[in-house]
């Protein structure tokens, strides 16, 4: 496994990410999974307050109680549930996230958080409230650094003026290579890593039938698919192909992946003995769709 250094952060994550979301299931086994990606490599894991309303947060702590300094464990907050149970809304205030990393911390078994992201965001924020929430949390050593989630490019913009982000994470794959216009330069030219999830599409780019996918129809969707699998041949699954495109763009630092079964950490965890993709593979790949803008947060 390989590791990188996550933008202006002292953090080394691998360039693999456990991202928890997809978990689900019997808790032992979810666990021993969470613990085979660790020994083989893996030490960034991203979880949410969101995810399984706790429950996915409760499940990392578990894993990991007695492990802490082999970790970095990330999680998100602004999505805050309802009591009564039927969904949740969006809450960047500061008071709300004061009180929503108390509950993390407790979920996780951990003193701080490696990294904490808005789970999200807009214009519509009230951003230097929320930004002096996360740099109060990074002042008391309840966090040590802070990113966002978000795809929204006028919200990008905003925190790289404003805050001391050392992180974005984002949509990116060779179904959605909007990043690519503008935004991963940008973050790049600011020294912030890009964690990207969605790498495989939703498994449209592991080998699962095609179908409509964002704008893009069944037919090119399928197209995108079969070039993926031209260009991995034996060397590398469709899904390491995907995923290898990704990375290679140098403005990112890991790929989030999705990891519910052994085979899937098998195949995460090999990505790094996988052949790089030759220029000429990297483009073959970009030439089949056409390319694509963000219409709206621009």
């Amino acid at each position: 496994m390989l590791y990188h250094t996550l933008g202006k952060s002292s953090l080394r994550v691998s360039e693999v990410a456990f991202g928890g979301m997809s978990l689900q299931g019997d808790e032992s086994n979810n666990i021993r999974l969470l613990q085979q990606a660790l020994a083989g490599g893996i030490n960034f894991f991203d979880t949410a307050d969101l995810y399984d309303k706790g429950a996915n947060e409760s499940l990392f702590g578990k894993a990991f109680h007695d492990r802490r300094d082999q970790v970095v464990i990330a999680s998100k907050v602004g999505n805050q549930l309802r009591a009564d149970g039927s969904g949740w809304d969006w809450n960047p205030r500061k008071e709300y996230i004061l009180k929503a990393v108390e509950d993390s911390l407790r979920r996780l078994q951990i003193d701080y958080l490696d990294l904490y992201q808005l789970h999200g965001g807009t214009l519509d924020d009230p951003t230097d409230e929320t930004i002096s929430a996360f740099e109060q949390l990074q002042q008391q050593g309840k966090i040590r650094y802070y990113g966002i989630s978000s795809i929204r490019p006028n919200v990008i913009r905003t925190w790289i003026e404003r805050s001391n982000i050392v992180s974005v994470m984002m949509q990116y794959s060779l179904l959605d290579r909007r990043p690519e216009e503008t935004v991963l330069g940008l973050l790049e030219a600011n020294n912030i890593g890009v964690l990207a999830r969605g790498s495989v599409a939703k498994g449209l780019l592991a080998g699962k039938p095609a179908t409509e996918y964002s704008d893009f129809t069944t037919d090119l969707v399928q197209a995108q698919s079969d070039a993926v699998k031209a260009i991995s041949g034996p060397r590398r699954t469709m899904g390491q192909t995907a995923m290898r495109y990704v990375l290679q763009h140098p403005a990112i630092t890991s790929v989030v992946v999705g990891i519910r079964t052994e085979a899937q950490l098998q195949q995460a965890l090999a990505l790094s003995d996988t052949p790089e993709l030759t220029p000429g593979e990297m483009q073959s790949l970009a030439s089949v769709m056409p390319a694509r803008f963000y219409e709206s947060h621009r």
